[in-house]
């Protein structure tokens, strides 16, 4: 396991989530002044695969470098406000999200099937059912 490599594809995953926060707040903030740019950078980002953060930036800087610029200040506000909370939340979200699945897995081991209620002495032995077929 290389906790490196792993620690590097979480922060570019983590960047590119940021770009996506980042142009839906910018979407929304541009949407109540200038309703035609909002529906270009809809249309855009539907048409330029968000997912890669840096690789969308890239190309919105060769269409609309304002809108980039102001996607990149926006997502390193985004950034800047949330990682101070973020390594916390993780730890313990992950914690008690583990501690939740193992609580659901617990009970369904462990869950007695109430379907069929019969109790050792109700169930039929070999003998008492031969009886009943005589």
């Amino acid at each position: 396991m290389d906790i490196k490599q792993i620690a590097k594809d979480t922060a570019k995953m983590l960047q590119s989530y940021l770009t996506y926060q980042a142009v839906r707040t910018v979407s929304a903030q541009i949407n109540e002044t200038n309703p035609y740019v909002a529906a270009w950078l809809h249309r855009f980002s539907t048409k330029e695969r968000i997912q890669n953060g840096e690789a969308y930036i890239e190309q919105l800087f060769l269409e609309k470098p304002e809108l980039a610029l102001r996607i990149m200040t926006v997502r390193q506000h985004l950034a800047e406000e949330m990682t101070e909370f973020l390594p916390e939340m993780v730890s313990t979200g992950i914690i008690q999200a583990n501690m939740e699945h193992r609580r659901q897995h617990l009970e369904r081991i462990t869950q007695l099937d109430l379907s069929n209620p019969s109790t050792p002495e109700e169930q039929p032995t070999s003998d008492s059912s031969s009886d009943e077929n005589s």
